[in-house]
Formats: structure tokens, sequence, C-alpha cells
């Protein structure tokens, strides 16, 4: 063995405990370069060897960064300078408009790089020879034993000592691992004939295996059940209705979509003040859910108390007050209609509210008028 190189020393443990406790006695020896080998992961083993950060983290920073600046660069050079555009008034470069492209290439570039940095700077692929492969030791660590293996790189490494040490902490069937020819012989060579020929053809199965799946596969029964459907697409040639070869279709006049309570009174306020009677009558229960209705739909306009006193602040014209002489005179039924088909610049609220809601509303807002224009009567 004068003539191999020592790549490290390895002890095998029985237990968990044991590694751990080997584990605390390396580092606390003063040894760096060591490493432990276990069938599966032992809780607690990477305070035990005291590992710091992994070197992966500066990677994904240094591509995280580059991929950001490189993102906002060509975003700001194409927009801003080469080709500018004015896009809704926005500036030359919208700067939030950036910022979900930006993230996006940042977290591509940083994923896939700090991969490929992992794969071919730490691993050393193409190269997956190790000195620690088909030895007896690492068919015993990936079974039902435990062990550790303190390098030669190591500072305070000295053959004999080291074989001492793990001997007096416990360890069994000591050995001296040397390096192989292949390990020593290696040189970095991603463009090594049988490692391109392998990535050439990973690149063609899995391009075509999409191909087939996404343009023929899909397109095959039972798959194709998605693509095509029973209905009639939108802007799409039928003959289904006759000659004229449209799909969309006009509705006849008079036409009501079904389950529809179309309201009877449309641009009618007078007919539906006089013939409009409020079904509810004004019990606690339907008091309260029209307050709750009208806090919800009516006070951001018109007050909570119906003053007009809006709470938008200028940015939409004020209503009416509710407790003018003319609305306090109008007839339930004009309430309900102005809360239907809507008045000036306030819009319908029929796609809100169900017919019960509005007349509960209207219950709340003639309480609010009594409340506001309350009688002696009302007093006593």
């Amino acid at each position: 063995m004068e003539n191999k190189i020592i790549y490290g020393v390895t002890g095998i443990f029985d237990t968990p405990d044991e590694i751990i406790s080997a584990a605390k006695q390396v580092k606390s020896s003063g040894f760096e370069r060591f490493d432990v080998h276990t069938p599966y992961p032992i809780h607690g083993m990477p305070k035990a060897m005291r590992l710091g950060a992994s070197p992966l983290g500066y990677f994904a920073l240094v591509f995280g960064l580059t991929g950001a600046f490189a993102a906002f660069a060509l975003m700001t050079y194409l927009m801003g300078y080469n080709y500018p555009l004015i896009i809704s008034g926005k500036p030359f470069i919208p700067i939030p408009a950036f910022i979900p492209v930006t993230f996006e290439v940042t977290v591509l570039l940083a994923s896939v790089g700090t991969v490929l940095a992992m794969l071919f700077l730490l691993f050393k692929l193409p190269n997956n020879s190790h000195p620690l492969h088909d030895t007896d030791y690492i068919k015993k660590v990936s079974s039902d034993k435990f062990g550790i293996c303190i390098e030669a790189k190591d500072d305070k490494f000295n053959e004999n000592e080291v074989i001492e040490f793990l001997k007096k902490i416990g360890a069994k069937d000591v050995e001296v691992i040397y390096y192989d020819n292949e390990t020593l012989n290696f040189k970095v060579n991603i463009f090594e004939w049988k490692f391109v020929t392998f990535l050439v053809v990973s690149a063609l199965v899995v391009s075509g295996a999409t191909y087939i799946v996404l343009n023929k596969l899909m397109f095959a029964r039972p798959f194709n059940w998605m693509m095509e459907q029973h209905r009639i697409d939108a802007q799409v040639e039928s003959k289904f209705f006759g000659k004229d070869n449209f799909s969309m279709r006009v509705a006849p006049v008079g036409t009501v979509s079904r389950h529809s309570n179309q309201f009877k009174f449309s641009g009618q306020p007078e007919l539906a003040d006089a013939k409009l009677v409020n079904p509810l009558i004004p019990t606690e229960v339907n008091l309260r859910k029209g307050m709750k209705k009208y806090d919800i739909y009516c006070s951001p306009c018109h007050g909570y108390h119906g003053l007009g006193d809006a709470r938008l602040n200028g940015q939409f014209p004020n209503p009416p007050s509710l407790h003018s002489e003319k609305v306090r005179n109008w007839g339930d039924g004009h309430i309900f209609y102005v809360i239907t088909e809507g008045q000036n610049s306030m819009p319908s609220y029929s796609s809100q509210l169900t017919n019960e809601e509005k007349w509960s509303i209207v219950l709340y807002v003639r309480a609010l008028q009594r409340a506001m224009n309350a009688k002696e009567e009302d007093l006593k």
C-alpha cells in the first residue's frame, strides 16, 4: 500500500446512540474533515457534528441576484430605451409591472443554477466514483450499521493516531481507505462523449414523450372528452340552427330567462307606487334584516341615518336626504321601485338583493323617517 494515497480511516458502530457520541468526541478532539454515514437519518446528528451552513446558499444568492438584475435590466432597456411604448399612460419604465417577471427569473435562475452547481461543482459530475464505493464499510452503513470516516485532508490527521482514536471511542472494524486510480486521474470534463450522449438521449426521450402526450394521447379516446364536448363554442361556425351558420343566436323578443323574477313596473314609478304593497310587517326580525342590508348597500351614500351624508369623501355625488317631504310622501312601492331600477346616479340593486330584502329595507327606511320626523303622539 506504499504507493497508494490515503483517503481516510473509517470505523463501524452498532447503535444510533454510539454514533452520536462518537461524532461529538471526534468534533471535540479538533477534527474538522470527517463525515458520518447511517442507513437512515438520525435526529440530532447535525448538532453533534456541529455542521455549518451549506455552501449551496451562496450559490443560490449569487444566481438569484444575477437573475433579478438581468431581468430588470433587460426590461428597462427594451421598454425604456430600445422600444419605448406608452401603455395606458404608464411611464416608460413601470417598475411595479416589472416585479412579477423579475421575481420569476430570480427564482428560476436561483433554483436551476444551484442544482447545476451542486451537480457539477460539488458532486463533480459526470464522475460518479468515490473511494468509499464498493468497500465493506459502505455496505455495512447502508444496511444496518453506523459509521464515521475521518479524512486524511484534516490538519490533525495521523494514520496511526486516528486508528487508535477510533478504537478508543468504541469503533469496530477500523479500516484505512485509499483513493482508487479512477478518482485520482479524474478531470472535470462535462463534454465527455458518454455524458453528452446521455444528455442528448434524455432530452429527446423527454421531448418525444411530452409531444406524444400533449399532441396525440390527449386527442385520443377516452382522453379527448375535454376537447370534444357536446356544446357550441362562441364565435364558431355551426349548422345546427340553420343555413346562416351562426352559433351565437339573438334571443327572441320578449324572452325571459328561466327562474327570473321580471319586474313588471320597469320604467313606471308612478304605477309601482300605486300598485305595490309591502308584504312584510314591521317586526323586529324584518327591521333588523332591513337595517343590516341598508348599512351594507345604502349607508355608503345615504348615510347611516338617511341624511345624505355620504362616507365617500366627495368621490361620488351625495344623494338627497331620505327625510325630505318628497321622499316621505312616496309610497312603499315607489321606494321599492328605486331600489330595483335605480334613479339618476344610483344603480339598480336587483343583482345584490332579493325582493324580500328590498322590502325589509323599505321597512327600515320608514322606521328612520318616523324616528327623524317624530310626531308628538310618537313620544307618548
